[in-house]
């Protein structure tokens, strides 16, 4: 078996699909193909993998390839050092894992100045070697190794039991078999740095066994850490590390003297090298997982969050909360153009509510708005009840909802909002961004950096090349899902579709400035640096809703137009009929893809998109709340029934917004009658929830919310 077969068979094992199919979708990224075009448009080749299995693959193929990158690197090392034998080799090819290879090269890795080393320089090795195996006399034998360095028999056999110390920390087996121990057996132990108020508090006299401890926990003590309110570390049992030691080291030596010199070398290996040394692997590997945990809650979170429903209907008025400097306002219509902004200023220390509302009154009126949208930032709690009093007082239908706004601000201040709307100040730019959050989600956050949404869960303790990665791979799948409208779409949006990068994106918006909207996906091929590689993975993704040519509005790809037109034929309809699901005639997929020479999935995608063109998946997802009445956090008692969106999901639960500006907590033991493996089996962001209340405290802002028995 060689390299690459070794590693689509073991991505097989890990995702638990035949190598067949890894080896096909291996191909097709090797050739260049982005994900999003591979899950929509080659379903035939992976037999139907989606992006999240692709993107699965992707990883794993590059943790794989680096694996064997470090297998051939620390076998050339050893060749060069001449101490690569047929059993070392032997071991090196087998290892399955980057620890493993890591355990086999440590004893041979060039070491910094260190006792063993130190020792090593004055001639003592054999020495050393020899108490491994069990001289008689080692007093008489080291009185042989004294000289100008070495100047009593004891110096020699200290600079002896020196090199056995890092003997035993650095050989594979036992060093594996501890490890193995740690993880099954030890304790992670957190005790208080400083006896004070804080978020830690829990864990200020706190231990618990290593083979249970949740991931959120290992990422809140090590961040505990960080900020010098924890100690943290792993506690072992000496006694079980030194029976693994001692029988792997002990076993076969017979002298007493030399047994007393290996087991005070053990000792000493133990506590000084080979514990510090697992506790920082343990430790690492703790936060390794912890990480991939708080990445996997991110992806999906993110993920539900682009893909709220758009309300497209809605004329918007937008309004970034503030006290001292005021509440900015701006008005959109409905195609997401800025019609107005302004700035009032009802909450303290101004509160000049009248004038306020008169002010908002007049833009209602004056723009025609149905729809207020509120950040919930600083004073939005204040914002809200001073706008469900103002709607209250007119005579309108107007609703009003709360708008997550993290990331409005970093947006404002980029150079992207500055381009977008130079004669706007910062947080006029908040407003209009909360605003478009409604109108059309995923085409507003595109806009910002996904580390700064804030749907996750210690994202800024995890690895943050790591996290932009996998968040960027998120936004693409989102984008690409949902598909985007060629004719309108902006730069940043443009960007996230498979094969566009920033410089297409820009030059396919200068195109449009300079010759009109897009009729036709063929104009693609106009825009410079948009060649055929690129066109081939964008072109399906890129709709075109008044296009001549009905398949330019759909998710067809132009690769089986001809397919298509044949269908049409063979279905005796015309393009009159497209988009009409009671004109489109039922067809035997499997004869007639034969038939027609193509696969399957691809005419199913078909027959689907004549019935209902660019249909966006958002459809299935329940519609944001809007309210025209404002909730306390003191107005909530126990068992009031509520229905809340989820903001946020973590190990332990789900964070509801029920309209009080302080998200409750659904406990994941609150989520289901039935036992919940992890809350994002049964919840996720967006997802709109009925709730009941269990317990409030009103001091702390602590918010105590159960699913069950809510229907």
């Amino acid at each position: 078996m060689n390299q690459e077969e070794r590693i689509i068979t073991r991505i097989a094992a890990d995702i638990g699909l035949p190598s067949q199919r890894i080896a096909k979708a291996v191909a097709l990224l090797d050739e260049g193909n982005t994900v999003p075009f591979i899950a929509r448009y080659r379903k035939e080749v992976t037999e139907g993998m989606d992006d999240e299995e692709l993107r699965m693959l992707a990883d794993k193929l590059n943790l794989y390839r680096n694996l064997e990158k470090s297998r051939e690197d620390i076998l050339r090392f050893l060749s060069e050092q001449g101490v690569l034998t047929a059993e070392l080799e032997a071991s090196v090819t087998t290892a399955n894992t980057a620890t493993e290879l890591e355990d086999i090269y440590r004893p041979y890795r060039p070491k910094k100045r260190t006792r063993a080393t130190i020792a090593k320089g004055k001639g003592l090795e054999p020495l050393a070697l020899a108490l491994l195996k069990g001289i008689q006399d080692p007093g008489t034998v080291a009185e042989s190794y004294i000289n100008d360095e070495v100047l009593t028999a004891e110096d020699a056999l200290a600079g002896a039991r020196d090199i056995i110390a890092e003997v035993i920390s650095d050989e594979p087996q036992p060093r594996k078999e501890i490890r193995n121990l740690l993880f099954n057996r030890g304790l992670i132990v957190s005790r208080a740095s400083k006896q004070e108020e804080s978020p830690y508090e829990m864990y200020y006299d706190y231990s618990e066994p290593i083979k249970k401890v949740q991931p959120h926990r290992v990422l809140a003590m090590n961040r505990g850490e960080q900020e010098k309110f924890l100690h943290v570390k792993i506690e072992f049992s000496d006694e079980l590390a030194l029976s693994v030691l001692e029988k792997f080291y002990l076993r076969n030596i017979n002298s007493d003297e030399a047994k007393e010199h290996v087991l005070a070398a053990i000792k000493d290996g133990w506590k000084r090298l080979l514990f510090p040394s697992l506790d920082r692997e343990v430790r690492n590997e703790l936060t390794s997982r912890a990480e991939e945990q708080a990445l996997k809650i991110f992806n999906a979170n993110l993920k539900g969050l682009l893909l709220t429903p758009p309300i497209p209907e809605k004329r918007i008025l937008g309004l970034d909360p503030g006290y001292r400097t005021g509440c900015k306002l701006a008005c959109i219509d409905e195609t997401g153009k800025l019609l107005e902004t302004t700035v009032i200023y009802p909450t303290p220390p101004h509160n000049k509510i009248e004038a306020s509302a008169a002010v908002v009154k007049k833009l209602i009126e004056k723009h025609d708005l149905n729809t207020v949208a509120i950040g919930n930032g600083t004073a939005g709690r204040e914002s809200e009840e001073f706008i469900a009093w103002v709607i209250a007082e007119m005579n309108r239908d107007i609703e009003y909802t709360v708008v997550n706004e993290a990331g409005a601000s970093i947006y404002s201040a980029s150079k992207l909002g500055s381009s977008e709307f130079p004669d706007l100040d910062v947080a006029e730019r908040s407003a209009v961004s909360i605003s478009r959050r409604v109108q059309d989600p995923l085409a507003e956050l595109v806009k910002i950096d996904p580390r700064s949404i804030g749907v996750g869960q210690y994202q800024h303790d995890v690895n943050q090349k790591r996290l932009e990665e996998v968040l960027t791979g998120v936004v693409e799948d989102c984008v690409n899902q949902v598909g985007v409208d060629l004719t309108t779409a902006s730069a940043p949006l443009l960007e996230r579709v498979a094969g566009v990068n920033k410089t297409i994106a820009a030059n396919i918006v200068a195109f449009r400035e300079e010759h009109g909207a897009f009729t036709s996906r063929t104009d693609l091929k106009k825009v410079a640096k948009l060649g055929p590689a690129s066109f081939k993975q964008c072109a399906g993704f890129l709709r075109i809703p008044n296009a001549e040519n009905y398949l330019d509005r759909s998710a067809v790809h132009p690769e089986s137009y001809k397919v298509a037109e044949k269908l049409i034929r063979l279905m005796k309809i015309s393009y009159t009929d497209l988009g009409n699901p009671q004109a489109i005639p039922a067809v035997n997929i499997k004869e007639t893809a034969l038939e027609l020479g193509v696969g399957e999935p691809t005419l199913h995608d078909i027959v689907e998109e004549f019935k209902k063109p660019g249909r966006d998946p958002r459809e299935d997802v329940p519609k944001p709340i809007f309210k025209k009445g404002v909730l306390h956090l003191k107005d909530l008692k126990a068992g009031m029934e509520l229905t809340g969106v989820v903001r946020n999901v973590v190990d332990f639960g789900a964070f509801v917004d029920i309209g009080v500006h302080q998200d409750g907590l659904v406990h994941i033991s609150q989520l289901a009658e039935k036992f919940v493996k992890h809350p994002l089996d049964v919840v996720q962001v967006g997802d709109v929830v009925n709730v009941t209340v269990l317990s409030v405290d009103v001091h702390k802002k602590r918010i105590a919310l159960t699913c069950l028995g809510t229907g």
